[in-house]
């Protein structure tokens, strides 16, 4: 139903891709610290031609994405126009794959001077799932349980990580202290399944109404989303990045040499 799923969810895998390039396919290029050109080409490379991801890596597909369970409450019950506290479960994405990432900044040599920012665009992400709950739209009570399909249009995201490096085994970890992930869309389209069982025509003009009126409920919606998703970025790749050095991420020195 909600678009940061895409952007924290790309993250994830671009920095997955950065963290075990040593053992990429040989067609796929390494890069040396701070080049954001190289980067921003190779993981666009990945993203086109590895959609079902790569396995002996670790690597997940990008074209069909699970999605953990949600919890999504109003704060203000008193909203004119809608209200609903909602669990959102067996929620799938579509359309990573088509991800164009745009830039790629402070994957530097010393990635704790300033910040790392990836930004990129999605053209179109459908999710799909299943929702319970209840609430208010306009001034109807809902019963909010089906199937919902949504399509996010346009989605243009950057995210931003703050980052420390611990030493171990004359080793330098990334470590991942905070994460600053922002969206924008050009449009919402979400279909909701029987939202009233015994009237489908009310369902369709209540749909209609909620699609006439997007912005104020993902404005609702928003800040919950962003922190759900904060969380789970960061316990999925805190293990990665225990695991594998900084330094084994990029070109050597040595290699840089060798090909310059």
């Amino acid at each position: 139903m909600f678009c940061h799923h895409s952007a924290v969810y790309i993250s994830i895998y671009i920095l997955i891709l950065l963290t075990f390039c040593n053992a990429f396919p040989k067609e796929i290029k390494k890069c040396a610290f701070g080049d954001d050109k190289c980067m921003v080409d190779s993981i666009n490379n990945i993203i086109k031609n590895y959609p079902k991801g790569i396995p002996e890596i670790g690597l997940k597909p990008i074209d069909l994405v699970d999605v953990p369970d949600l919890k999504l409450v109003s704060k203000n019950h008193e909203n004119e126009f809608f209200y609903a506290d909602i669990n959102l479960t067996n929620q799938v994405n579509y359309g990573f794959e088509n991800t164009t990432i745009t830039s790629v900044e402070g994957f530097t040599e010393d990635p704790t001077s300033t910040n790392i920012i990836i930004s990129g665009s999605i053209p179109s992400l459908v999710h799909k799932g299943l929702y319970m709950g209840d609430g208010r739209l306009w001034i109807i009570k809902v019963n909010l349980t089906g199937e919902s399909t949504s399509e996010f249009q346009k989605m243009d995201f950057t995210l931003k990580l703050k980052v420390s490096l611990q030493f171990r085994n004359n080793k330098r970890y990334l470590k991942i202290h905070e994460l600053s992930p922002t969206v924008s869309l050009k449009r919402w389209i979400l279909w909701m399944d029987s939202l009233f069982p015994d009237n489908s025509d009310l369902t369709i003009r209540l749909n209609r109404l909620f699609n006439e009126r997007w912005v104020e409920i993902w404005n609702e919606w928003e800040p919950m989303i962003l922190d759900a998703f904060a969380e789970v970025f960061l316990n999925q790749v805190k293990d990665i990045f225990d695991r594998v050095p900084y330094d084994d991420m990029f070109l050597s020195n040595w290699s840089k040499t060798r090909n310059s």
